[in-house]
């Protein structure tokens, strides 16, 4: 899986063995939560069918107010009950028994509703915050965003640190990752996508995807 600025929830939905993740070379079984930069973390497993899977991914700020964790989850893969509690295993059944995707999603929309519901949500200065890396493709200085929000450089770090997971610098890194990995992708030459990334240049850009993925661009 590579790093991406979001929270992925990966509910198993297979019969038979179902759904085997491995992350820092230790091995799960079943539903899985995958945190923001989650490292080395591979799924496969057998199933008489195949393997049937339903991702929800989750921006951090949501993933707050839904599982009530994020910090927690930075760098790391636990499974689902960990976090959703016994609640997981009925919503599970729900989307097993469901007839069609379609059904899935709307079970699925409305579990997360009313665990939104249920739940405190991010301070809105650090929601807002986020959101700026998002539309910006994380070309934003930590200095901007304090100043946009109306709080100290010291503050921000220490609320987005404690609510993300991640410091802003770190967040808005993997958000301009997550452009030049799409750029990349869809076949953008190296040099191209440092160029529309943000980066310095092609060897800055080499760096970030290295740290990220432990690969090169190509």
């Amino acid at each position: 899986m590579i790093a991406h600025p979001s929270v992925t929830l990966f509910v198993d939905l297979s019969d038979g063995d179902g759904l085997v993740y491995d992350a820092h070379g230790r091995r799960g079984r079943g539903s899985a939560v995958a945190g923001l930069v989650p490292g080395d973390l591979r799924f496969g497993g057998r199933a008489a069918r195949g393997i049937e899977c339903l991702q929800i991914r989750l921006s951090p700020v949501l993933a707050v107010a839904v599982l009530g964790a994020s910090t927690d989850l930075s760098g790391a893969v636990v499974s689902l009950e960990d976090v959703w509690g016994r609640d997981a295993g009925r919503v599970e059944e729900r989307l097993r028994a469901a007839v069609s995707w379609d059904e899935r999603f709307t079970i699925a929309l409305d579990a997360l509703g009313r665990r939104m519901s249920a739940r405190p949500s991010p301070d809105p200065e650090v929601a807002a915050a986020w959101e700026m890396m998002l539309t910006s493709w994380g070309r934003v200085r930590v200095d901007s965003l304090a100043n946009e929000v109306g709080w100290s450089r010291k503050r921000l770090w220490s609320r987005f640190r404690s609510q993300i997971g991640l410091t802003p610098k770190h967040a808005a890194r993997l958000v301009r990752f997550d452009r030049a990995a799409h750029l990349l992708a869809a076949g953008v030459a190296p040099a191209q996508a440092a160029a529309a990334s943000g980066y310095a240049d092609q060897a800055h850009l080499h760096r970030e995807v290295k740290a990220f993925t432990g690969v090169t661009p190509t």
